[in-house]
């Protein structure tokens, strides 16, 4: 994929509400596939850009405190965990203190309180991920609880409160980084929305550590796809109306469970999906997303839900109008 046409968009410093402002107080660009069409606005917007009948499908993951402190070889660094792999095995990332991508081998991380991570081998040949063993001695939930943080990068600045990271649709924890195109919504919002004849259907996907440094693609996720968002999905397509998924990890989750014609049935597992440009979207119409970093795997889908030339254009507005990127930053729609 070429990313040289996409521009840099810059992070966002912090969240609205460290302003001052509500969470919902992010610009918004509608992007229209059908004519091409671009608008820039606000994201309480968002009940206009909609119709009476569209489906938002939303992730309702709930972020972990998944950053841990720890020492290796006398160094302050810090584990972030991303996904568990059965018993005391995890995939994690090791970082400096300092947030920097930090390369390793084996090692031995001691964490507070007796715990400890043991690095044992790469994690699908990544020099940026790897397979550890954990000794937490309270349990892994109640140990995050006492000592994690969320994760964070330098750029978005902090440190923030979890209640940052999480979404108002936010009700399994299970996410290392915030499902964060759900961010911008309030209740308010949604209670609006759903007054406006809008529908919304949960699912989950635990989303994993991004991989910002080096564009590489996503790697293996759970998902659980409950029945009646399945059949909500099969409804709202077969009356033609428009489903709207609330970020790349329901367009994960939903394509996963979706057949060639786009019907979508329950399920729930690992899904390695990756979808591009070629392959193509079935279940899905309309996605909210964020702005993605131009090495992102993230822009692939992107460019499956708007075309290539549209998405061009939509990151060259967003520069140009001083959009802002990553977690707590601006919002992007795309509709068909």
């Amino acid at each position: 994929m070429k990313v040289a046409a996409f521009p840099e968009i810059a992070p966002a410093a912090g969240p609205p509400e460290a302003e001052g402002r509500d969470r919902s107080d992010v610009a918004l660009l509608v992007s229209t596939r059908s004519d091409d069409a671009l608008e820039v606005g606000r994201f309480t917007d968002l009940r206009r850009a909609l119709r009476p009948g569209d489906l938002l499908v939303v992730n309702t993951s709930a972020t972990l405190a998944a950053a841990l402190p720890g020492r290796l070889d006398g160094a302050e660094v810090r584990v972030h965990l991303s996904t568990p792999l059965g018993g005391d095995r995890w995939v994690v990332e090791l970082r400096t203190a300092e947030l920097g991508p930090m390369p390793h081998g084996e090692a031995d991380v001691a964490l507070p309180d007796g715990g400890r991570v043991r690095l044992v081998a790469p994690y699908r040949d990544s020099d940026r991920l790897a397979e550890a063993r954990l000794h937490l001695p309270s349990g892994t939930l109640a140990y995050l609880d006492r000592h994690g943080a969320p994760i964070r990068y330098p750029a978005a600045g902090g440190p923030w409160p979890l209640s940052a990271y999480q979404t108002v649709f936010a009700r399994q924890a299970g996410s290392a980084e915030m499902p964060s195109a759900g961010r911008p919504f309030t209740t308010e919002l949604v209670t609006d929305l759903a007054t406006a004849g809008v529908l919304v259907a949960p699912l989950v996907l635990h989303a994993g550590v991004s991989s910002l440094e080096r564009g590489e693609a996503p790697y293996p996720e759970r998902y659980a796809v409950p029945g009646p968002t399945a059949d909500a999905v099969n409804a709202v397509r077969d009356w033609e109306g428009r489903v709207i998924a609330i970020g790349t990890t329901v367009v994960r989750a939903l394509e996963t469970v979706a057949d060639r014609r786009g019907t979508v049935r329950a399920g729930a597992g690992w899904t390695d999906l990756v979808i591009t440009p070629e392959r193509g979207l079935r279940a899905t119409d309309g996605l909210l997303t964020g702005w993605h970093e131009p090495e992102s795997s993230h822009l692939l889908m992107l460019e499956a839900a708007a075309g290539r030339e549209l998405l061009e254009r939509s990151y060259a507005t967003a520069a140009a109008h001083g959009f802002a990127g990553h977690e707590f930053g601006d919002a992007h729609l795309i509709l068909p």
